[in-house]
């Protein structure tokens, strides 16, 4: 059965409340000495690293949280806590959370991580999302439908600018095509009627996804690929939601709608992600050989 508005408000209202309370512990131990742990992960160091702080960050989550399983027969996919957890095929919902995402980010004392959290059906429809910067306190939800505020207002995609940002992971520089899929970027900004080119290496995903909103005309995307990575659904489900609701565009590589319940994994390389603020910017993608 479909939650009703009222009570998409009302776990709304308490998914905030959940990562706010992370944010709390995040910012506590900002700048301290964390202890760094590993964890089976994608290809990349990012992907691999969890500290004390994310399982801090989820338990206090889940304070907030766990009552809504039972009262709303929803279920759970928690980046260090449930990943197994098969109850997301069964159930109409789950809460899909990420405690702090962009962990290497957080462990140097760099700017680029946050909180996220979704309610996702089980088709793989992010019905809400909420994403907390503790370093800059900044607090960003959605209910689909109903519009993507920032710290309660409004917020919606603003193209005015000839700038276009290109945000990426750490991991693009690495591309054997970086720097010729950079310079063909530059060579057709003039086609969308824009200026120049600026890139962003924000941090984790979730802050790149957003951001596409924030530093508009902006784009991310992150190619399909074979090996396990390419992030992973709590990354996208939050942020991909709020995105759509301010007037942005997202996707998976071949256009279609992200694949954010899907039953073999939960990471994305099998089909890459787009975030575009506008439409016109699709184009200027590079294309997969």
């Amino acid at each position: 059965m479909d939650l009703t508005i009222d009570q998409l408000k009302e776990l709304t209202k308490l998914a905030k409340k959940a990562a706010l309370e992370a944010g709390k512990v995040i910012s506590a131990a900002q700048g301290k000495n964390i202890s760094t742990q590993s964890k089976q992960g994608g290809e990349n160091i990012a992907s691999q690293v969890v500290t004390e702080i994310d399982l801090k960050a989820e338990d206090a989550i889940l304070s907030v949280l766990e009552p809504t399983l039972k009262k709303y027969n929803i279920g759970l996919l928690a980046e260090e806590g449930s990943a197994e957890n098969t109850c997301r095929f069964e159930k109409n919902y789950f809460w899909c959370i990420d405690p702090l995402d962009g962990t290497l980010c957080f462990s140097r004392n760099e700017d680029g991580y946050s909180t996220s959290i979704a309610l996702v059906s089980k088709s793989g429809i992010p019905t809400i999302g909420v994403v907390y910067n503790p370093r800059s306190q900044t607090l960003y939800h959605a209910i689909k439908n109903q519009g993507a505020y920032k710290n309660d207002s409004p917020l919606t995609v603003n193209d005015g600018s000839k700038v276009l940002t290109l945000l990426f992971d750490q991991s693009y520089t690495k591309h054997p095509l970086f720097e010729e899929q950079v310079d063909t970027l530059k060579q057709n900004l003039k086609k969308v009627g824009l200026k120049e080119l600026k890139l962003h290496h924000l941090g984790g995903a979730v802050m790149n996804g957003i951001s596409t909103i924030d530093l508009a005309p902006a784009l991310y995307y992150k190619f399909p690929k074979k090996n396990l990575g390419g992030g992973s659904l709590w990354d996208f489900a939050a942020s991909s939601v709020i995105q759509s609701e301010a007037g942005g565009l997202n996707s998976d590589y071949h256009n279609q709608p992200l694949d954010l319940n899907r039953p073999d994994s939960t990471f994305m390389n099998h089909k890459g992600i787009i975030y575009a603020s506008s439409a016109k910017l699709l184009d200027l993608i590079p294309k997969m050989n």
